[in-house]
């Protein structure tokens, strides 16, 4: 049996072959136990090192596994990594320095896949409010598709005190709201950026919006409502890059 977890940042099971083979990659990384079918194995090119596989049918390998776990034939056990602070990110962030900020975003997929999307852009780091989020699980990790590697999930405990350190280190905290005047394209996006997006539905919380610098909506289509916040936020992401690069 596999003992239980201790704490909810405690990660497990990490799953699926881009999860794993980043997890593997990372330096950062302990690794307990590395779990695969022979077939899954033998599709790896080239083959991953930082752990000695124990090969399993696919059987044995969903029995370790949460019942529905999408593995791909591979699965490694690790502790989660060592949390960073947003003390630390703000130390010393980059000039073009971009953070991600969720508030009270709770679905685990759906705050993988921003993940993924902030580290595909270029993000130093994802902040989310700790009672208010999902904790780092392997289904978290497989949306993340190894973005929980590179890119610090920093969790804090009051997200108005988190916004006002942003803001002492030069970041212009932009947050995504419908209800907004002005669009995200009319928004300056240079330098440090902290973009703020609000929960699946509810959106922006009202005292949130307020500790924002500036608010900007997506040009979406009247009638259309609003997109799914994972959406919202690559949209977001690409237009911040955008701007910077043209």
């Amino acid at each position: 049996g596999v003992r239980p977890l201790e704490s909810p940042n405690e990660t497990g099971w990490l799953y699926g072959i881009h999860t794993v083979i980043a997890a593997l990659a990372n330096p950062q990384r302990r690794v307990d136990r590395l779990v695969v079918t022979r077939a899954a194995w033998d599709r790896c090119n080239p083959k991953p090192d930082g752990a000695t596989p124990e090969f399993v049918d696919r059987e044995s390998l969903d029995a370790l596994l949460p019942p529905g776990a999408v593995h791909q034939g591979m699965a490694l056990l690790a502790p989660a990594l060592d949390r960073v602070t947003i003390e630390e990110i703000c130390a010393d962030p980059p000039e073009s320095g971009l953070v991600v900020v969720l508030d009270q975003v709770t679905d685990p997929q759906n705050t993988g896949a921003i993940m993924r999307s902030a580290a595909a852009f270029g993000a130093n780091a994802m902040i989310v409010q700790d009672r208010n989020a999902p904790p780092v699980t392997g289904a978290l990790a497989k949306a993340a598709s190894g973005a929980l590697e590179t890119l610090p999930y920093i969790r804090v405990t009051n997200l108005t005190r988190a916004m006002e350190i942003l803001k002492g280190a030069g970041f212009w905290c932009v947050g995504l709201d419908g209800n907004a005047e002005s669009s995200l394209s009319d928004v300056r996006l240079d330098g440090r950026v902290a973009l703020i997006m609000g929960a699946e539905g509810a959106g922006l919380r009202r005292l949130t919006a307020a500790r924002c610098d500036t608010c900007a909506h997506l040009p979406t289509k009247a009638h259309f409502g609003t997109l799914n916040v994972s959406a919202a936020t690559a949209v977001a992401l690409y237009e911040v890059g955008r701007r910077r690069t043209s």
